[in-house]
């Protein structure tokens, strides 16, 4: 990830946190001949293996995972983004950008088939999206049909070699110019605005 100085985020538990809070990302890999791509759910584990585990489970028919079987490859959690008007900071020699946050988490995957990981792996998920729920949903792991759903799965773990956040939040323009376009994003409304508008104004204040 091209990473400026001043959009680099290096404290490991803010990342780790925005990991846990953008969990659906993208797991980047290769075949030896071309790239591959997955979108999926994924769960981290702070304290495993010496920077960090990612976990998660695929469709087995997702050929990705045996390609990935112990390679290095790319975990991207992205978060909310943005379009920044020129106008919006009311001067001359500006141009348009984008604001995001994202996180890159690179290490190495390891599927895992056994069943008792299989079911650790779904276990956990549910557990952290149930979590929320009114009534939480328990997977009983004793059907056939629980049986047949576990052997359509590949499960997996991928263990941390690195990190980098990026926060591209117009730290490069002064800030009587960030707080305008903080304020317009907040005028404009919507969920992805007031988010980054939120971080712009954190940012600031820390």
């Amino acid at each position: 990830m091209y990473l400026p100085k001043h959009y680099a985020v290096t404290d490991r538990s803010k990342m780790f946190e925005f990991m846990r809070s953008n969990n659906f990302g993208i797991l980047f890999s290769h075949t030896g001949d071309e790239p591959m791509a997955s979108h999926l759910p994924f769960m981290t584990d702070e304290t495993g293996g010496e920077e960090g585990l990612i976990l998660g489970h695929m469709a087995k028919a997702n050929p990705q995972w045996r390609y990935a079987d112990g390679q290095q490859v790319l975990v991207v959690f992205h978060g909310p983004h943005t379009y920044v008007s020129p106008t919006w900071y009311q001067e001359e020699d500006v141009v348009p950008t984008w604001n995001y946050v994202a996180v890159h988490a690179a290490g190495v995957f390891r599927a895992i088939e056994d069943r008792d990981g299989l079911e650790e792996s779904v276990g956990r998920l549910l557990d952290q999206h149930e979590a929320s729920q009114p009534k939480p949903w328990q997977q009983d792991f004793s059907t056939g049909y629980s049986d047949q759903m576990l052997k359509r799965i590949s499960a997996f773990e991928i263990e941390i070699t690195s990190l980098q956040g990026k926060w591209k939040l117009n730290q490069n323009h002064p800030e009587h110019r960030r707080r305008l376009v903080s304020e317009q994003l907040k005028t404009l409304g919507g969920e992805a605005n007031l988010q980054i508008a939120g971080l712009m104004d954190e940012d600031m204040s820390g």
